[in-house]
């Protein structure tokens, strides 16, 4: 059975994670975000997130935190896909979440958008894991 939780174990607080993450990881861009991924060790968690949303181009906050709250809630009921991949290949896996888009979405196009995204860090880790095997 699936549980679709988002625990405070899955979110991606450390600061000097953050750092690693957004100096070595590998990253893409897939409208509306920009997705950064390491793949890490001794986490507490197999996958660690971090969503955000720039203060730039949306000034007010409360259309930041519902851009956010959309996208963990995408990423919430379809988590379950990346999950199982991560913990086949016994790994763990830092990942970030940049919104890069200029208006605000719905919450149907986001769903979407996270599902296609969610593969595609699979398709570009076994991409990243292969290159770096040989």
């Amino acid at each position: 059975m699936v549980r679709y939780t988002f625990k405070k174990e899955e979110r991606l607080c450390n600061k000097k994670l953050l750092t690693k993450l957004f100096q070595s990881g590998s990253s893409f861009i897939l409208y509306p975000y920009r997705i950064s991924f390491l793949p890490s060790q001794h986490l507490p968690h197999p996958i660690q997130i971090v969503v955000s949303v720039p203060k730039r181009r949306f000034k007010r906050a409360v259309d930041r935190n519902l851009l956010k709250r959309r996208t963990k809630e995408a990423y919430r009921l379809q988590k379950h896909i990346l999950h199982t991949f991560i913990t086949h290949h016994e790994e763990e896996l830092l990942l970030a979440f940049q919104y890069i888009g200029k208006e605000i979405l719905d919450y149907q196009t986001i769903h979407k958008r996270m599902g296609i995204a969610l593969a595609k860090i699979q398709h570009e880790y076994n991409t990243h894991h292969m290159a770096k095997g040989n």
